[in-house]
């Protein structure tokens, strides 16, 4: 990948990449070639998180510094093997979200400059049935990992208490997140209202440190307990995404002896 084209093999797929040496991490020096060839290493591990999902596509054509665009609809000009899963869309419909359920596919993503991939709670076969529920710890000013860790183990002791276990991951970015596997039917009405409840109960047990709306002005010196990721528009970074950092970082799952 030293030049700024290449035809490549990957799989039994070929494709044309190209600017393979633009810079789109610049604090970094690390380029689009590099950015390919990591989504093309952890394609084992992050093909199982999101290749049976209709993926939105968050691009950076100039580059984490410069503007950004989600792209939910499959672009027209993709491979004839990239397919297409319906999922929610706006509000005027469904529209077909990609498909990238191989390394050749992550490939072409990257190729876009699609720099992070966000996935429904749903599997493209449901929409209507998600397959977990998120509770996305942000944090407001003044707070960072060390107080969304504290949080996290609070979300964690909760569940349990209920007889449910979970599963936690960084954001990439600022904060955490903790998954709840759904083994039984649900609507994201349900998903939503119950990780809303959960918030609310450690918001009322710790308001000093935890709040649920996304008001700017109660977020200082606290954590958000972001409940509304449950949407059925709602997408949430996947495991093993880069983010738009200004060096690279990505979304990585962690373990509670980590965690504490």
């Amino acid at each position: 990948m030293a030049g700024t084209r290449l035809d490549a093999a990957i799989g039994d797929r070929s494709l044309t990449l190209s600017n393979l040496d633009k810079v789109l991490y610049p604090e970094a020096g690390f380029t689009k070639a590099e950015v390919i060839e990591y989504y093309v290493r952890v394609a084992p591990v992050l093909l199982r998180h999101l290749g049976d999902r209709g993926i939105t596509l968050r691009r950076y054509p100039d580059g984490v510094d410069g503007q950004s665009f989600f792209e939910k609809r499959c672009p027209s000009h993709r491979p004839e093997w990239v397919t297409t899963a319906d999922g929610p869309g706006d509000r005027n419909g469904t529209i077909g979200y990609c498909r990238l359920s191989e390394p050749a596919a992550l490939a072409w993503a990257a190729n876009l400059a699609a720099i992070e991939l966000h996935a429904p709670m749903a599997r493209a076969a449901d929409i209507d049935a998600p397959t977990m529920v998120v509770f996305d710890l942000d944090p407001g000013p003044g707070t960072g990992m060390a107080e969304c860790a504290e949080i996290a183990l609070w979300v964690r002791d909760a569940l349990a208490g209920i007889g449910l276990a979970c599963w936690p991951k960084t954001s990439g970015s600022k904060g955490l997140q903790v998954y709840v596997p759904l083994n039984a039917p649900h609507t994201h009405d349900h998903a939503s209202a119950f990780a809303l409840a959960v918030a609310q109960v450690l918001e009322r047990a710790h308001p000093e440190l935890v709040v649920t709306t996304q008001a700017k002005a109660a977020r200082s010196g606290r954590v958000l307990i972001d409940w509304s990721q449950n949407s059925r528009h709602k997408t949430t970074i996947c495991a093993y995404s880069l983010r738009a950092r200004p060096r690279p970082t990505v979304s990585t799952p962690v373990t509670w002896d980590e965690v504490e």
